[in-house]
């Protein structure tokens, strides 16, 4: 299927690894231009590489999008370069093993990291780059959030943050002024997926035949979900073909939540 995505400009934040790195690499196989800003310098250099072997151009930012002023930087920067800016994915997050099971003994301090990181990043990165979408008359701003942010479970202070980010989308989803300028708002939902160099594949190699029962027992389709199978869902919601996709929190976890 052409998703009408070549010659599109696109930013992945936090897209130099796990699922932000597979999503630059779909939209990338569409024949769209990637911008990807994250800390490690290797691992941008290294995506940077994969996405211009597609055919379309790669930039890489190094950056610690808990800043605001590395916010203000990545994207005047991209849209210095490409003057354009049509897709934009909040992959930047995390903190769900942050702090500790017992939630008196969470400093408060974990809640506002937690918060900064998964909510207010986005923010910072959609407010900065809806005036150039207007201008073109046509973008997608993609939230990654979590199965957690939908049902009870996981540490409240994740929960909450990831609930915010859907919050956040869907809000923004009913602005008629904004929508109407081309604009869609979505976030996807992953479940458990499993990351190279993370703490799930570092408990499989641990402890494989723990580890495996546990998936068995837990995950309907017997396995973990990988980067790919959530990047195919976001490349869909970026296209043309799913411009009546507005406002939809889409959960990607092979049946694991539990919520409707």
């Amino acid at each position: 299927m052409n998703l009408g995505l070549s010659g599109k400009y696109a930013l992945v934040t936090g897209g130099s690894h796990g699922i932000g790195r597979a999503i630059a690499i779909a939209l990338a196989a569409e024949g769209c231009n990637v911008a990807i800003c994250a800390r490690n310098v290797e691992r941008v250099a290294e995506v940077v590489e994969e996405i211009n072997g597609q055919g379309v151009t790669g930039l890489g930012l190094v950056a610690d999008v808990t800043k605001p002023r590395d916010i203000e930087r990545v994207t005047s920067t991209i849209i210095g370069v490409w003057g354009k800016l049509h897709i934009l994915i909040n992959n930047v997050g995390g903190g769900g093993s942050w702090g500790s099971d017992d939630v008196e003994k969470t400093s408060e301090n974990v809640w506002k990291e937690v918060y900064d990181k998964n909510v207010t990043a986005a923010i910072g990165f959609t407010m900065r780059c809806l005036p150039v979408m207007r201008k073109e008359k046509w973008g997608r701003v993609v939230t990654i959030s979590s199965i957690c942010g939908r049902e009870a479970g996981g540490r409240p202070w994740y929960s909450m943050a990831k609930s915010a980010q859907i919050s956040f989308m869907k809000s923004l989803a009913v602005k008629h002024d904004l929508v109407r300028d081309g604009i869609t708002f979505n976030s996807v939902a992953p479940g458990q997926i499993m990351i190279p160099d993370t703490g799930l594949d570092k408990k499989q190699k641990e402890n494989p035949e723990e580890f495996n029962k546990f998936v068995m027992d837990n995950f309907p389709l017997g396995r973990l979900g990988s980067p790919e199978e959530v990047a195919n869902v976001v490349a869909f919601i970026c296209s043309d073909k799913a411009r009546l996709v507005n406002g939809a929190s889409i959960v990607i976890d092979g049946g694991q939540g539990k919520s409707l």
